[in-house]
């Protein structure tokens, strides 16, 4: 029988937990790369979306100060709110001196809307349940005798459900809020009460004429500066995928495609507020008559049928992301791609001249001119297109005719008459 001697059974304990230890060394190697993997792919997506973040921000900077638009729109008023404020401080906390004259502000930015219909109906809400608030939080402090905690269950609850009631719109919260600053206030007098109210009201006054006289929200503008927008982010979208497609892995860029395409969906809900600003932007207006409004927008069809063609490009970019992920697709050959690149790049030129069309620069006959060209190169190449899907294998015919069956209703809503 073979025995091992004390230091031979030493040396082989040894080894053994050395390599032992190597073994474990390697498993928390290949787990520390992984997380590093994986700490790295989170850092990278981080920042990209950072990178795509301030290329918008960038962005509407830039057209805010360079063209007039949704952009303008929004700081001119930000800076009306801010104004509003100032002035009605100005006027409750450094002319009247009043106790609480942090309402009179708070009041006044809220007043600044995006229409002037908008700010009158805010400011009745508003002055409604701030008026509620106020004296039920009073009423409250006087029956406790200024206990602060009992009088907030007293009136939070109630204010809370008051602020619930649709006939309050989006202000119902300021009555549980306004009810806070008045119960911590600590006073309760009749006097107290009155100056809050007052300057709940100078607030509103002054907001509502600060949006009603300093550059009036007139809107009728905003609709077509979007459908602009709309059209012009259309021909960007199909234009990136007119130029990936004309090349060998073009495919791998389908996924950008698709967040791309996903982005004029936002575009489209852009264009459709800003048709229900412009219809109830032109009521209780004096800025029809105290700034240039510019003509009239383009008709309700013109939404309905640029928001037909985002769902056919959507529908494209699902599909071309669709075939570059499954690989078990059979994919159509080179050449239909190739076309199909032809098709879309006919497309994103039929979209820029619509974008002129609705801009109104230049020669319109030129530019109809141009846009007749396109689509018939358009339908030209979907011709070829149809063809040689026809020679298609029969196994890439279910994704090839998907393709197929999607640029052909793009163009008929790009060119219904054709």
């Amino acid at each position: 029988m073979f025995t091992l001697g004390r230091g031979q059974l030493a040396v082989v304990l040894f080894f053994a937990f050395r390599q032992g230890r190597q073994k474990a060394g390697s498993c928390c190697d290949s787990a520390s790369k992984g997380n590093g993997l994986v700490r790295d792919a989170w850092w990278m997506a981080a920042w990209r979306w950072a990178g795509r973040e301030w290329a918008e921000v960038r962005r509407s900077v830039r057209s805010a100060f360079v063209e007039a638009g949704p952009e303008r729109d929004t700081l001119v008023q930000s800076l009306k709110a801010a104004g509003a404020a100032i002035a009605a401080w100005a006027v409750s906390g450094w002319w009247f001196q009043a106790p609480m004259a942090l309402l009179a502000p708070w009041t006044a930015i809220a007043m600044v809307g995006s229409t002037v219909y908008q700010s009158v109906r805010t400011g009745v809400q508003q002055f409604a349940i701030i008026a509620l608030g106020t004296l039920w939080a009073s009423v409250a402090m006087a029956f406790t005798r200024d206990q602060t905690m009992t009088a907030m269950l007293l009136t939070l609850p109630l204010m809370m459900l008051l602020g619930n009631y649709r006939r309050f719109g989006n202000q119902g919260i300021y009555g549980a809020t306004t009810a806070l600053f008045v119960i911590t206030g600590g006073v309760s007098s009749t006097s107290t009460v009155g100056h809050r109210l007052l300057e709940t009201l100078i607030g509103a006054v002054i907001g509502l004429l600060v949006n009603a006289f300093v550059l009036p929200p007139v809107h009728l503008r905003s609709v077509r500066d979007r459908l602009v927008r709309l059209a012009r982010e259309t021909a960007d979208v199909l234009g990136a995928m007119a130029e990936g497609l004309g090349e060998e892995d073009g495919l791998e860029k389908s996924e950008g495609w698709h967040h791309s395409a996903g982005g004029l969906t936002v575009s489209l809900q852009n264009v459709s507020e800003a048709r229900r600003w412009a219809m109830e932007g032109s009521r209780w207006n004096p800025g029809g008559r105290l700034r240039r409004t510019g003509p009239k927008p383009p008709p309700f069809s013109e939404d309905l049928r640029w928001g037909r063609v985002c769902t056919r490009v959507l529908a494209i970019t699902r599909t071309l992301e669709a075939i570059n992920d499954d690989t078990e697709l059979a994919r159509p050959s080179q050449d239909f791609f190739r076309l199909l690149s032809n098709v879309l790049g006919q497309a994103s030129r039929i979209c820029v001249v619509e974008t002129e069309l609705l801009v109104g620069s230049g020669s319109d006959a030129k530019q109809h001119e141009h846009r007749d060209a396109a689509v018939r190169e358009a339908w030209s190449v979907l011709s070829s297109l149809t063809d040689t899907f026809h020679r298609q294998e029969p196994r890439a015919s279910a994704v090839g005719g998907q393709l197929l069956l999607e640029a052909r209703q793009l163009l008929m809503e790009l060119a219904p008459s054709s």
